[in-house]
């Protein structure tokens, strides 16, 4: 039998591995290969951290590889003309991989699936990626859904496929020889100055250590996952983002692990606890399918009318570079931009708190945001992104109602009670008591001086006022109203 490839993408994993079962199953050797072709992603090439990110992945995946008897072939180029290269070298009869559903990444498919097939060869992609495809997902008048309670409730009566096993002997009798292989670090996705966000977060990328994560959250902290979830300031969440994003864990592993904790033998957990997490999942998906049926959201708003938004006009990009750098007078907001720096991740609950202050306090428009999380974020993650944006500027599907404006002291003071999160992350405001710590400048002077915060000089004063941001977004928005609708 022919060597078979198996074309790595956003698949960093060997179990429930759709495509690699496949080549498996076939029976003649299999070649693991990885390609570093950032043009073929189009205008969303990987950010600088999910770079970083990608770099530990693959170094993971290798030794994982060889732990095997296998490797992990890694090239740089064009995808199509690698894959027709190394089939050419290789006389392999096929070449699988796992679908993605990003614009680029499908035209790159089709690309790739032409230039294969013309040369005899067996090109096939596979599902791996998501629970559902999004082709076979569809309402009653056979388009997409853009709102996730009917799409959620369409979904949880289908059966989720479960986890592919990955054969006996998966990698088959060995090539005659293997092609030549760039190393991991020859790519140089790792920054080349500043911090690599990888061992700053703590994080450890690859199969393995998304298995560790999945079976942590599993038998602990989904039992709290309800009440924890939305706590910046308790390890709450399963974390698992990234995991998923790079494909170092299948949504129906995750699924499946979740599923076992229940007795429910039906289609959905009886456990809110499990149904909440599960639910998460169900979000994930969503936005790959909107994205799928919707490629150009990324750069453009899904309701027409948005984009007349009259958006504030901002000098120098003197308030987003305050945003960014977590500059703002509004501790949670600044805690979640420090926390995204540091650590390259930045919990969910704070992540709409603080696009919304980009979008409705600030008025700088969302796609400035969703370019700075595309870069800073280790799951930066297109559908995601796209879907977490546009909802906090009101412009996409199930998007937040116009008149709904996180106010930052509040969401601080309610998810952050004790100050954790903010004591953390803006250490210089730790000492001031927890009822003046959302509000600073709200403490006497007697007790700022105390506390030796300096307003102005050691942490900022708010960049605007609350009541006026508010009261300029509801403007701005108003004045849309009736042409905003997809």
């Amino acid at each position: 039998m022919t060597p078979a490839i198996v074309w790595l993408r956003r698949d960093l994993r060997l179990r429930d591995n759709a495509a690699l079962s496949a080549a498996a199953l076939r029976g003649g050797p299999v070649v693991p290969v990885f390609i570093w072709d950032p043009q073929g992603e189009g205008a969303w090439a990987p950010g600088a951290s999910s770079r970083a990110w990608l770099h530990h992945s693959l170094v993971a995946l290798e030794a994982s590889l060889r732990e095997r008897g296998s490797r992990l072939v890694v090239a740089r180029g064009a995808s199509a003309h690698v894959l027709e290269g190394l089939a050419r070298e290789l006389g392999a009869g096929a070449v699988y991989w796992n679908r993605r559903y990003e614009p680029g990444a499908a035209v790159l498919e089709g690309i790739v699936n032409a230039a294969l097939e013309r040369r005899g060869v067996d090109a096939r992609g596979f599902c791996s990626a998501l629970l559902f495809e999004p082709p076979a997902v569809l309402n009653r008048q056979g388009g997409p859904f853009q709102v996730f309670t009917p799409f959620w409730r369409h979904c949880l009566q289908l059966p989720v496929p479960p986890p592919v096993a990955l054969p006996a002997g998966a990698f088959g009798p060995r090539v005659r020889k293997w092609p030549r292989s760039l190393e991991c670090s020859d790519l140089d996705l790792l920054p080349k100055a500043g911090r690599d966000p990888i061992p700053s977060g703590g994080w450890s990328p690859g199969e393995k250590g998304a298995s560790r994560r999945l079976r942590r959250f599993v038998a602990g902290g989904l039992k709290r996952y309800g009440r924890d979830r939305d706590r910046p300031g308790r390890d709450g969440t399963s974390l698992l983002s990234p995991h998923l994003h790079f494909g170092e864990i299948g949504p129906r592993q995750a699924w499946a692990a979740v599923k076992a904790l229940s007795a429910d033998t039906g289609v959905f957990p009886r456990d809110p606890e499990a149904a909440t997490f599960l639910r998460e999942i169900g979000w994930r998906e969503f936005a790959h399918h909107l994205l799928f049926h919707f490629p150009t959201t990324p750069s453009i708003p899904l309701r027409p009318g948005f984009s007349r938004f009259p958006w504030a006009e901002d000098k120098g990009h003197a308030m987003l570079r305050a945003w960014q750098e977590g500059r703002t007078g509004y501790p949670i907001v600044d805690a979640g931009m420090r926390q995204l720096q540091e650590s390259g991740w930045m919990h969910n609950r704070v992540r709409m708190v603080a696009a919304s202050f980009l979008v409705k306090h600030l008025r700088i428009s969302w796609i400035h945001g969703a370019r700075w999380f595309w870069n800073t974020l280790v799951d930066a993650d297109l559908a995601n992104n796209t879907l977490g944006w546009q909802w906090s500027a009101g412009c996409g599907a199930d998007a937040a109602p116009y008149f709904r404006i996180f106010a930052p002291v509040k969401q601080g003071m309610r998810w952050d009670p004790e100050g954790d999160y903010v004591r953390r992350w803006v250490p210089e405001l730790g000492p001031l008591p927890t009822r003046f710590l959302h509000a600073p400048w709200e403490a006497p002077e007697s007790v700022l001086a105390s506390a030796g915060v300096g307003l102005g000089t050691g942490y900022p004063r708010p960049i605007v006022d609350h009541g006026a941001a508010r009261a300029a977004a509801l403007g701005a928005f108003r004045s849309l109203r009736g042409n905003t609708h997809p």
